[in-house]
């Protein structure tokens, strides 16, 4: 990627981008149609006592509240409330909502995922370009149900930031589905997925979360991870972020999503290759 190209990823650009992904891909006003009026009531009023509690409790004063205000504007005008959520809020919401699962620990999905990725077989490369950067992974595993049924057809999407920590679709210069792919396994539930392995990244910082992050003293990286979900008829969707170990933001994440049970354990080879070995387990669907 060249320097303008870089420059030309802003924080700006990649939050319209993945703004506009939302409402494509979530119907927001469709959903909230769902939601019943009572269960709107009850959160909105103990999201805004907690609010009132936290004024109360350090004294807000009025220059700190029009900076919130002011700051909460720009987050809409930069488009980043997608990233803004999905960094500070999404891995709570991921908790919650699968904390009855037996199978594979999940992880959030994060604002930069495209549904639709070229399809690869059970044995396949994702797209790349010709000089990707990254030391090449071949990632081999089984997906199967709790009961250690082998899910024959199952999918397994996956997409991941460049070298340079640049996801396709959302930064200028990358070919549209550049490292992103969907898999579907055999008829033993296995599949082979020939990759590179991402480098840790920091989130975009020229925006309104930039500005957040400044001035809270907080730093902006995420370790290198792989996003993928894994799905079978009848069974759960299985949203998760695969690490590295050693990284080390493994530990402090910005976006808090790390968990043990998903730091790979890539095996090196002598030709400069790795490999690593990792199944996922779907819970069934509840009646």
């Amino acid at each position: 990627m060249s320097i303008t190209d870089t420059e030309a990823a802003s924080a700006a650009a990649s939050g319209a981008s993945a703004t506009e992904r939302f409402h494509t891909d979530k119907s927001p006003y469709d959903a909230v149609k769902d939601v019943p009026a009572e269960r709107v009531d009850t959160l909105a009023r103990e999201v805004l006592d907690a609010v009132y509690a936290t004024v109360r409790k350090h004294k807000v004063t009025y220059a700190e509240f029009n900076a919130l205000k002011a700051w909460m504007i720009n987050v809409g005008e930069d488009g980043e409330w997608p990233l803004f959520l999905d960094v500070w809020l999404e891995h709570v919401v991921e908790e919650v909502n699968t904390d009855h699962r037996e199978g594979n620990k999940g992880s959030i999905e994060g604002p930069y995922y495209v549904p639709g990725a070229p399809e690869q077989g059970a044995n396949g490369t994702v797209p790349m370009r010709e000089d990707e950067g990254g030391t090449p992974l071949t990632w081999t595993g089984q997906v199967t149900s709790t009961d250690g049924t082998a899910l024959a057809g199952a999918t397994v999407e996956l997409w991941h930031a460049d070298s340079d920590g640049f996801y396709s679709q959302f930064a200028p210069g990358i070919p549209e589905w550049n490292l992103r792919g969907t898999f579907t396994a055999g008829d033993d539930g296995a599949f082979e997925i020939h990759t590179v392995q991402p480098a840790p990244y920091q989130i975009p910082t020229d925006g309104s979360c930039g500005k957040l992050i400044a001035a809270a003293g907080w730093h902006a990286w995420r370790p290198a991870h792989l996003h993928v979900k894994a799905s079978a008829p009848g069974h759960e969707l299985l949203t998760a972020q695969l690490y590295f170990p050693g990284d080390q933001h493994n530990d402090d994440d910005i976006a808090s999503a790390v968990k043990p049970e998903l730091i790979l354990e890539p095996q090196s080879q002598a030709d400069g290759t790795a490999t690593v070995a990792y199944g996922f387990v779907l819970d069934p669907e509840k009646a």
